[in-house]
């Protein structure tokens, strides 16, 4: 995973042609991976995966109590985006479901399920964790 105290703007200038302000999402928009101006929590996970499915509500809870948190989901190694919509739809998610690939996963360094980046207003990594997460948990790191 990325160092905490790493800008992003450092991890796509590595990932030459990475736009990580445009990654489309499963509603057929796009999104920023980028903080706007809130603490952010970016949740990559992928759809098969057992404990994405028991951690996810944890996020969405999260996001439903502090309006000062934005979050994104980045979906990881699916083989479509009806996958994708059966485990959105299961959990009933209301942020946004970005369409991820294999350059965001080499260029956040992503090697297991959930991973998950906190970016504060600056837009600079700091928290990170993989696996199990409770919402208590992320709150904290989001602090």
């Amino acid at each position: 995973m990325l160092a905490t105290d790493t800008p992003l703007k450092e991890v796509v200038t590595a990932t030459q042609g990475l736009d990580i302000d445009k990654v489309p999402t499963l509603m057929g928009d796009t999104v920023s991976l980028n903080a706007q101006g809130k603490t952010t929590i970016l949740y990559f996970f992928a759809p098969w995966c057992q404990v994405c499915h028991a951690s996810i509500g944890n996020l969405q809870a999260l996001f439903q109590k502090n309006e000062h948190i934005d979050v994104v989901a980045i979906a990881m190694d699916y083989t479509g985006t009806k996958e994708v919509m059966g485990f959105t739809s299961q959990h009933q998610l209301t942020f946004p479901i970005a369409l991820g690939n294999e350059a965001i996963k080499h260029a956040f360094e992503i090697s297991g399920y959930p991973s998950y980046y906190v970016l504060n207003e600056e837009n600079v990594i700091i928290g990170k964790s993989m696996g199990y997460s409770s919402e208590l948990g992320l709150y904290l790191r989001s602090l």
